[in-house]
């Protein structure tokens, strides 16, 4: 017989990707939860509070936090940059910590260390820089062929921790990425266009699990790094500008050391409420 178990929750956005956040140790006494259909209850947007992911946060020392992303539709996601720099803001607020924060996050895509700057008193928005780890090549998707990518495109199959495939385009808006989504839907399929100034680009994303988005961290960095080897964007800036729906970041390529990428961009509070877990 299922029990509602009562639990707090915040929710927060990191550049209109929104995650829930749920602090481990409210649910200590019970192993046999089952996150992906808590995660499918609670981030349905019809019926209760919504999101496109639930973030599992737990302590594991001063600096150190754990992280584990269960996408919308239920399935595990091995690293978000927009939820990494929601969980550190949510960790600042739920264990006192002001002011400058560097925490060291143990996640499913391995350790990331992220420093959080409030920009307000309240903490209520913060910026969040995140060593994102090395970005690697990974062989393309199955079934990537029926996307129909005209060959002299620019396509990059990445790796930040999770699977990305990143295409140049002409013009982002009039591309049908729900479709072509769709047909990989094990890999964040991003599309991108530069400019419009010279050390920017502007991208879409279709993410595994969630569908298309406001903005993907991790997409961001794929993006930017393929981007710096197209040539869309000067290989000397400092920062790559990332124009998405949801607003804009910045990633350092080849930083804080060759081959890594450091992503820089804000979260925002939203919100806290209590639920009830189904037990």
């Amino acid at each position: 017989m299922s029990t509602p178990f009562p639990v707090t929750i915040t929710k927060h956005n990191g550049l209109g990707n929104d995650f829930l956040v749920l602090e481990t140790a409210q649910v200590a006494a019970h192993s046999n939860i089952d996150w992906p259909a808590q995660a499918r209850l609670l981030c349905n947007r019809e019926s209760h509070i919504g999101a496109d992911g639930l973030l599992l946060l737990g302590r594991v020392a001063e600096d150190a936090i754990s992280m584990r992303l269960y996408n919308s539709d239920g399935s595990l996601a091995e690293m978000s940059g927009n939820g990494i720099r929601c969980i550190a803001q949510a960790a600042t607020m739920l264990y006192g910590h002001s002011g400058v924060v560097r925490y060291m996050v143990h996640s499913d895509a391995g350790l990331r260390e992220v420093v959080v700057t409030p920009r307000d008193t309240e903490g209520s928005v913060v910026d969040a820089s995140v060593d994102m780890g090395p970005i690697t090549a990974l062989p393309e998707a199955s079934n990537w062929a029926a996307l129909g990518v005209d060959a002299m495109r620019p396509v990059a199959h990445l790796s930040v921790g999770n699977p990305h495939a990143v295409v140049g385009v002409d013009d982002v808006k009039v591309v049908p990425l729900q479709q072509l989504g769709e047909m990989v839907p094990q890999i964040n399929l991003e599309i991108v266009e530069p400019g419009p100034e010279s050390n920017a680009i502007t991208m879409r994303v279709h993410e595994r699990g969630a569908g298309i988005t406001q903005a993907c961290g991790t997409g961001a960095c794929a993006s930017a790094w393929a981007a710096v080897q197209w040539g869309l964007v000067p290989a000397k800036a400092e920062d790559v500008l990332v124009h998405m729906d949801g607003g804009d970041v910045r990633v350092r390529v080849n930083s804080p050391k060759q081959g890594h990428v450091t992503l820089i961009g804000p979260a925002e509070f939203m919100q806290s409420a209590q639920v009830e877990l189904i037990l």
